[in-house]
């Protein structure tokens, strides 16, 4: 079976590797254009296109995909299926055109958490379980008939960066799953589940603002959700009055009650930071102050004493 493959970040590449090391003949990729950024200004290249290169793959980077030019390049590749893992959406003229049709895998267990962001939004709305899907593209985006689904737990030491990676692994065996079912013709397939839906947008910084008002559970989730990227961040204000602003990557729950304390009040005791929210104290156990290196709260106590967090 001849396939063309769309992707873009790491995530994609794991399940590449797995579909070539598996021997499946990948007549194409297809990326994102190169980028010029950073420091110095240097191209930047996605990480599917690194390993296109280094496989020897044939590569695609179209600035639309809507072009004519690109369109028929893949029609001439005659390919009988196309795989999108973490890519643009698709114009129909592109994933209508081979005969097995376009599937594409999901970070979530759709339909819940349709969208951009759907391992971060799992873990900040507190879910036990998280995984991966296999479904067929159609017009509605992330809508189409589920192929295939893989479960795994989100544990309590869990957030968006360690659900990436065992997303990232499980979906690579479901890609190759999913490939084979289509060759040996035991596919089957069902329609997404009425009622289920929940949204993931793609996050911007204004959502990352940590609202210390939530009970301590909802905090932790919102900040674990977010961590290591884009990272929830709050203003903080030192005792001497002195204004500032961190992101915070990690942090564990206690049983201390924090009636009597407004919701982003500081305890600071020793070596360790505690903040007040809707029910508990939180503890605080790694930040990142704006311009500093991520760093544990020990350090950041030694010369910064806040006094709270959020705003009045």
């Amino acid at each position: 079976m001849k396939i063309v493959f769309f992707g873009t970040p790491e995530f994609a590449v794991e399940s590449l590797d797995k579909l070539v090391a598996a021997g499946v003949d990948v007549a194409a990729v297809v990326t994102m254009p190169d980028k010029i950024g950073g420091r110095g200004k240097k191209v930047i290249e996605s990480d599917v296109k690194k390993y296109a290169v280094a496989h020897g793959l044939p590569l695609l980077q179209p600035e639309k995909l809507r072009d004519p030019g690109f369109v028929e390049t893949l029609r001439e590749i005659n390919a009988d299926l196309f795989i999108v893992i973490a890519f643009r959406m698709l114009p129909e003229v592109v994933w209508s055109m081979p005969r097995y049709g376009t599937f594409n895998l999901h970070g979530s267990l759709l339909p819940k958490y349709r969208g951009a962001a759907p391992i971060n939004h799992a873990i900040i709305n507190g879910e036990e379980k998280t995984g991966v899907t296999t479904f067929f593209l159609k017009h509605e985006i992330d809508t189409g008939d589920i192929i295939d689904r893989e479960e795994v737990i989100i544990e309590e030491d869990d957030n968006a960066g360690t659900i990436h990676d065992k997303l990232m692994h499980l979906g690579a065996e479901l890609t190759l799953k999913t490939v084979r079912a289509i060759e040996d013709g035991t596919l089957q397939t069902r329609p997404q589940p009425e009622g289920e839906f929940v949204p993931a947008p793609k996050i911007f910084k204004d959502f990352c603002e940590i609202k210390w008002n939530r009970p301590a559970r909802a905090v932790r989730d919102h900040i674990r959700g977010l961590a290591p990227y884009p990272g929830a961040w709050s203003t903080v204000t030192a005792d001497n009055g002195k204004p500032g602003e961190l992101k915070i990557f990690a942090t564990a729950l206690t049983d201390r009650d924090a009636s009597g304390l407004k919701p982003g009040e500081a305890v600071v005791e020793g070596k360790k930071l505690y903040v007040a929210t809707a029910d508990k104290l939180l503890e605080i156990l790694e930040i990142q102050p704006v311009g500093k290196k991520r760093m544990e709260v020990s350090a950041y106590l030694l010369g910064y004493h806040p006094a709270r967090f959020g705003k009045l």
